[in-house]
C-alpha cells in the first residue's frame, strides 16, 4: 500500500514539474488548467495524509504557506561582488583596452546580457534538487529565503535530465516582478489610497522579505539565471556554454544574451537594446558585458570590489519635455488625496505618457509647479512617470503657484494633514463617496471576501446606482434580485451567480472579514494577528489601543487607528448588521488553554529578535502561563525581554524606570518544567524576582553568566 502511494506521489510530482516547465519556460499548455489543478490537489491531499512520503521540492511548494518568523543568514561560498558601472561608451572602450592588455593580445570574446532590475539571488542545487536560496546581503552573507524562492513558478525545484550535472553547484540570477504584475499591484494600492511602489525592484525585494510564503506566491515573481559556479574548475570552458547548459537543465535563461567578438559588436548590442528593451515585460536598466572564457576571467582576476573581466553599462534615465495642463486630485479608500499631473501626450520609454505622479503637496511646492509649465518627465528605473523638474525659461507670464485644495474634491469636507504624514486626507470616512465606494471594492476583492460575481466594477456600479452603501448592505441584495436582473449586462444567470457568491462569502474566515473592513493600516498580516489573538469581533472591539499595541506586529499607530475605528457608532452598527447577515465574526475551534498561572500578575514587553522562539511564540507562552504582554514600557511593567537588534530607546527607558531587563533564557527559566503540574500552586501565584538569576533583576542588561553569547552582545 505504502509503495503504491509513494509511486503515485512520485508520478504526480514528476508530471507536475514537467507541466510547469512546459508552461512557464516554453509557453506550452499541455493540459487544461482545471486538469492541472486537479492533479495538484490530488498531490496535496496525498502529502497531507502521508507527509513522510512528500518530496522536499514538491510542486505544492509553489503556493507557499511556510511561515518564517526570522530569516537565518548564510555565508556565500563565492562572494557576491558588485560590478563596475558606467554610462559612457568611451568607458566601455577603455574597459576593452584593459582586457586586451591583461590578456596580452590573445583572442577573446564577450557575452552581453541585459541587466534586469530585480534582486540578486544565489541558488544551490544538490543532486539536481534546489536546496537553498540566499540573498546578496552584504556580499559575504545573505538571508536564507528558500521557502519564498520555492514559490517562484518559472524556477525549477528539480532539474531536467540533460548533459552531466555536478553533484553540487550554484546558480546566480535575478528575481524580478514582471511589469504587468507591478502595474496591477500599484493599481490596487492607488485604489486603496496607499503609497505607490516606486519600481518593480523595490516590489520584488519587499516580497522576498515577507514572512508568509503564501503572500510571496501571490506576488508572482519570476527568475532569470545569469551565472554558474561550482567548486574547483568549471566543467564548462566558457560562460556562454554554461548558459546553454543551465537552459538545457530547465533553468530560465533570458534568450536576449549574445556572444560578441569585438567591442564594436558590444556597442551594436548596446544601441540595439536602447529602445528595444521597453518591449520586454521586465524592467531593465543596462547591459552587463563579461569576458566569455573562464580561464581568461581567472587571468584578469578581481579588484577588492569587482571583477576585472566584467562591467555594467547603464542607460541614462530617459526624459521628455511636455506641458503641464492640470492637476487632478484623487481620493483613495483611506481618504488620502493624491495629486496626479495631466500632461500633453509625449512619447517616453516605449509608451505615450499623459499622466505623471507628483506624490504630494510637498513635491508640488519643492518643484514650484505651475499650470502651463513645460516640465521634465522621467521613467528610468521608475515605471510610473514622474515630474523631475521645470523648464523655467519657458514659464508663461503671470503664472501662479498651484494651491493645494483645502477641501475634499469629492465631498467638500476640510482636509486634514496628520502629523508626520505627507498626504492630506479627507476625514469624512462615512460620507465621502469615493472612499465609501473604494471600501466596498476592497471588501469584495480577491484577498478579502472574494465574492464570486461581484467584482470591483460591478460593486462600484451598484454603489453609483444607490443599490449598496456599505459592506453590510451587500447582504441585502437578495431582496433586490428582480431589480438587479433588469440592469444592463446582468441578467438572471449573473444575478444567481452573484447571490450564490454572497452566500458563500458567509463562510470566509474571520481574519479575512477583518481585513475586508478596510481599517486603515490593518493589512492581511495584521488582520490575521488580531483575529488569532482576540478570536472574536466582540473581544477585539472591546480592546483598548494600549492592549492592541501589545499584539506582535501591530504597534502603536495601527492600534490607535483600529481602536478609533471600532469606537465609531456607524462602524459598530455595520458590524451588527454583518453579524445578522451571518458573516464570520469569530474564529472556529477552541482557544488554547492555559498551561499554568506561573506568570499571573506579570507584564512583559518583548523587543528584538530571539534565538529559540519567535516573538509570537514567546507571547503565546507568556499568556499560556497567565502573564500579559504589552507594547510600551512604563513603571508598572514587570520585565523587558531583550532579544537581538533591540532598539536602544527601549533599553534606555527601561533602565531609567528601573524595569528589569531579562533575556529569552531568563524568561524560559521562569516557566514550570514539563514535569511540574500544570495547575496553579501557592508558589506559582506568588512569582517574585527570587525565581530569576541574580543578573536578571538589575535594571541593566544580563551579565555573561545569565545570557548566551548571542544574547549578551545583542543588548548593546
Amino acid at each position: 500500500m505504502t509503495s503504491d502511494i509513494q509511486q503515485r506521489i512520485t508520478a504526480l510530482t514528476e508530471r507536475l514539474h514537467h507541466l510547469n516547465y512546459q508552461y512557464y519556460q516554453r509557453d506550452i499548455s499541455e493540459i487544461p488548467d482545471q486538469e492541472f489543478d486537479q492533479l495538484l490537489a490530488e498531490l496535496a491531499q496525498l502529502e497531507k495524509q502521508y507527509p513522510e512520503l512528500a518530496h522536499p521540492n514538491s510542486p505544492t511548494q509553489r503556493v507557499g504557506g511556510t511561515i518564517t518568523k526570522q530569516f537565518p543568514t548564510a555565508a556565500h561560498r563565492y562572494p557576491m561582488l558588485s560590478l563596475g558601472n558606467t554610462y559612457s561608451e568611451a568607458d566601455l572602450r577603455e574597459f576593452d583596452e584593459r582586457v586586451r592588455k591583461g590578456l596580452e593580445g590573445a583572442d577573446y570574446a564577450y557575452v552581453c546580457e541585459l541587466k534586469f532590475d530585480g534582486v540578486a539571488m544565489s541558488l544551490t542545487y544538490e543532486n539536481g534538487q534546489l536546496t537553498q536560496g540566499v540573498t546578496r546581503g552584504d556580499g559575504t552573507r545573505g538571508d536564507v529565503v528558500t521557502s519564498n524562492v520555492r514559490t517562484i513558478k518559472n524556477l525549477p525545484l528539480h532539474l531536467r535530465a540533460g548533459s552531466p550535472q555536478p553533484p553540487e553547484f550554484e546558480v546566480r540570477g535575478e528575481i524580478f516582478m514582471p511589469l504587468p504584475v507591478f502595474s496591477e499591484l500599484n493599481q490596487e494600492r492607488e485604489a486603496n489610497g496607499e503609497a505607490l511602489l516606486a519600481n518593480p525592484r523595490n516590489a520584488a525585494s519587499g516580497a522576498l522579505k515577507l514572512q508568509d510564503s503564501a503572500l510571496v506566491a501571490a506576488r508572482r515573481l519570476r527568475f532569470y539565471a545569469y551565472s554558474f559556479l561550482m567548486p574547483g574548475r568549471s566543467i564548462f570552458p566558457t560562460h556562454s556554454a554554461s548558459l546553454a547548459a543551465l537552459s538545457a537543465w530547465g533553468l530560465p535563461v533570458s534568450d536576449t544574451w549574445r556572444l560578441c567578438g569585438s567591442i564594436a559588436e558590444v556597442l551594436d548590442f548596446v544601441h540595439e537594446w536602447d529602445k528595444k528593451r521597453f518591449t520586454l515585460p521586465v524592467a531593465t536598466d543596462g547591459i552587463v558585458i563579461k569576458v566569455d572564457d573562464f580561464r581568461q576571467q581567472e587571468l584578469l582576476g578581481y579588484t577588492s570590489k569587482s571583477p576585472r573581466w566584467a562591467i555594467a553599462y547603464k542607460y541614462p534615465a530617459e526624459a521628455a519635455r511636455t506641458r503641464l495642463n492640470a492637476i487632478q486630485y484623487q481620493v483613495g479608500r483611506t481618504g488620502a488625496v493624491t495629486p496626479v499631473a495631466l500632461l500633453d501626450p509625449v512619447p517616453l520609454a516605449g509608451t505615450v505618457v499623459k499622466r505623471a505622479s507628483v506624490h504630494n503637496a510637498n513635491q508640488i511646492a519643492a518643484l514650484d509647479l505651475r499650470l502651463g509649465d513645460m516640465v521634465f518627465v522621467e521613467k528610468g528605473g521608475e515605471i510610473i512617470p514622474k515630474i523631475t523638474g521645470v523648464d523655467f525659461t519657458a514659464r508663461p507670464g503671470g503664472s501662479e503657484p498651484i494651491r493645494y485644495p483645502t477641501e475634499c474634491p469629492a465631498c467638500g469636507t476640510p482636509l486634514i494633514r496628520p502629523e508626520g504624514e505627507a498626504h492630506f486626507r479627507c476625514p469624512n470616512e462615512r460620507g465621502c463617496p469615493p472612499q465609501r465606494k473604494a471600501k466596498l471594492e476592497h471588501y469584495v476583492s480577491r484577498k478579502a471576501l472574494n465574492i464570486d460575481g461581484l467584482g470591483a466594477e460591478t460593486v462600484g456600479r451598484f454603489f453609483d446606482l444607490g443599490l449598496v452603501t456599505d459592506a453590510a448592505s451587500l447582504y441585502e441584495l437578495p431582496a433586490k434580485a428582480e431589480e438587479l436582473a433588469q440592469l444592463d449586462r446582468m441578467g438572471e444567470k449573473s444575478v444567481q451567480r452573484l447571490l450564490a457568491g454572497l452566500e458563500q462569502s458567509k463562510q470566509v474566515p474571520f481574519d479575512r472579514v477583518l481585513f475586508g473592513l478596510g481599517i486603515r493600516y490593518v493589512g492581511e498580516t495584521v488582520a490575521e494577528k488580531l483575529a488569532n489573538h482576540y478570536r472574536t469581533m466582540d473581544a477585539l472591539m472591546a480592546a483598548t489601543a494600549t492592549e492592541l499595541a501589545a499584539v506582535p506586529e501591530v504597534g502603536g499607530v495601527i492600534a490607535e487607528s483600529a481602536a478609533a475605528w471600532f469606537q465609531e457608532p456607524d462602524n459598530r452598527a455595520m458590524i451588527e448588521r454583518l453579524r445578522t447577515a451571518g458573516v464570520q465574526l469569530a474564529l472556529t475551534g477552541e482557544a488554547p488553554k492555559a498551561m499554568s498561572s506561573r506568570l499571573e500578575g506579570q507584564t512583559f514587553v518583548l523587543s528584538g529578535v530571539f534565538e529559540q522562539h519567535s516573538r509570537d511564540e514567546l507571547q503565546a507562552l507568556i499568556q499560556a502561563h497567565g502573564g500579559k504582554v504589552t507594547g510600551s514600557i512604563s513603571k508598572k511593567l514587570s520585565y523587558l525581554v531583550a532579544g537581538d537588534k533591540m532598539g536602544p530607546a527601549k533599553r534606555e527607558k527601561a533602565t531609567e524606570l528601573k524595569v528589569p531587563i531579562i533575556s529569552e533564557t531568563d524568561l524560559l527559566a521562569m516557566l514550570p518544567s514539563e514535569l511540574e503540574a500544570t495547575g496553579p500552586s501557592e508558589a506559582d501565584m506568588a512569582v517574585t524576582t527570587e525565581l530569576l538569576p541574580a543578573a536578571a533583576v538589575t535594571p541593566a542588561a544580563p551579565s555573561p553568566s545569565s545570557a548566551s553569547p548571542g544574547q549578551q552582545s545583542s543588548l548593546f
